[in-house]
């Protein structure tokens, strides 16, 4: 089956994940894009790293939904799915306290 439970959803949980990361990775640019304008943002760190973080929860969501597609879809059972989440899902990192 290869999944399909939530119709592939967590696929956009990635793509997002890559296109914040794209700002990320040029935040500092001053090359021109197509339109001319600078690629970078420019942004302050402090708020860099919280695209970065961003980034790291999508794709850890995106890892989670996978393994519980797979699983409702039939392609895992419970045992393979545990299995799967253990090695395959990043550990969490936790709540900052402010």
């Amino acid at each position: 089956m290869s999944g399909g439970h939530f119709n592939y959803q967590q696929y956009t949980l990635e793509d997002l994940a890559e296109q914040i990361d794209d700002i990320v990775k040029t935040n500092n640019s001053t090359d021109i894009d197509e339109y001319g304008d600078k690629k970078g943002q420019h942004l302050p760190n402090d708020i860099i790293e919280k695209f970065k973080e961003t980034v790291y929860d999508l794709r850890r969501t995106a890892v989670m939904v996978q393994r519980i597609d797979w699983l409702l879809s039939g392609d895992d059972g419970e045992d393979s799915f545990r299995e799967r989440w253990d090695k395959e899902v990043p550990p969490f990192k936790g709540f900052q306290k402010k």
